[in-house]
């Protein structure tokens, strides 16, 4: 039995954390080959589902020992079709390898979670196409298509709910959306954008939210913005419109670089996790509905930690 699925406890506020930039800290800190930036990989060795274990459990602690909330992210951003089948993976040892990173999750809240401290399961799933640049747009029907099997994988598991992270149009996200309300699942949304705030297309958050809304009867249960500095985009948070009350968590990454320049860098940029804590902050006291919190390329524990203290210190 799901324990979070009818009502996320993240809906009624309190600060809940999330991890942090997975994929670049298996890659820079870890020093592991990672075709293609799939995590999920590492799960078909006990090897790699221990270096994946001890990542969840370092931050599920920060979690913890701060008294807090926290959404455990399955490892399976890249764990869609195109991407499996690029790694060798058939439809049927993609949906297990789903299973079983969900199954990692229910392990770390079998262990971290405290009454204080609510830990959600999501099952999280990446765009079709690159996370940095849309290529060929799909349909809106073709996305639902497309993201349906890994969506509906989810919903025989105990996962809570659904994250859709570094999604660059709303065509995508209208087609998640639909497959996640198509099997029962709580949905949010993560949009990334550019170094001018907008998305990859062009479009900005604001009418990007507002699409998405409209199409699905503002189906997801919030939206969140992630890989992307907030230098990107905390102007746009001085706009008007109902859309800003419909964001409710940010996954930043640590650089301020655009995404070309770090598709190009062999070093990782871990930025100053105190300068980041500090601008959460001010994007915090700004809009004090938003309570989610991770991070994406170049951030890790200490970041969270940064960001869980800063937070803890201004509510």
């Amino acid at each position: 039995m799901t324990k979070y699925r009818t009502h996320p406890p993240q809906l009624d506020g309190g600060l809940f954390l999330t991890d942090s930039g997975l994929e670049t800290i298996l890659v820079f800190h870890e020093n592991l080959e990672l075709p293609h930036f799939a995590a999920f990989d590492l799960l078909r060795e006990q090897s790699g589902t221990a270096t994946l274990r001890n990542y969840y459990r370092t931050h599920a602690a920060t979690a913890r020992d701060a008294g807090v909330g926290f959404i455990l992210e399955a490892p399976t951003w890249r764990a869609n079709p195109d991407w499996g089948a690029k790694l060798g993976y058939s439809p049927e040892a993609l949906d297990a390898i789903n299973l079983d990173a969900v199954a990692l999750m229910e392990e770390m809240r079998g262990e971290f979670e405290m009454p204080e401290t609510p830990m959600v399961i999501s099952g999280q799933i990446g765009p079709r196409g690159d996370g940095y640049d849309p290529g060929e747009i799909m349909s809106v029907e073709e996305a639902q298509a497309y993201h349906d099997r890994q969506i509906a994988v989810f919903a025989r598991t105990n996962a809570d709910m659904i994250t859709a992270l570094t999604i660059t149009n709303t065509a995508e996200a209208i087609g998640i959306t639909k497959a996640a309300q198509a099997a029962a699942m709580p949905v949010v949304i993560g949009f990334t954008v550019e170094t001018d705030g907008c998305l990859p297309t062009g479009q900005t958050l604001a009418d990007a939210i507002k699409e998405v809304d409209d199409a699905t009867a503002s189906g997801p249960i919030y939206y969140m913005v992630n890989c992307a500095h907030p230098s990107h985009f905390e102007d746009k948070l001085a706009d008007g419109g109902d859309w800003k009350n419909r964001l409710r968590g940010l996954r930043c990454n640590a650089s301020r670089c655009s995404h070309a320049e770090l598709d190009e860098a062999t070093e990782l940029d871990a930025g100053d996790p105190v300068q980041l804590a500090a601008e959460y902050r001010d994007i915090v006291d700004r809009l004090p509905h938003i309570n989610v919190f991770g991070g994406c390329c170049g951030t890790d524990h200490r970041h969270i930690e940064q960001i869980s203290t800063a937070l803890q210190i201004a509510a």
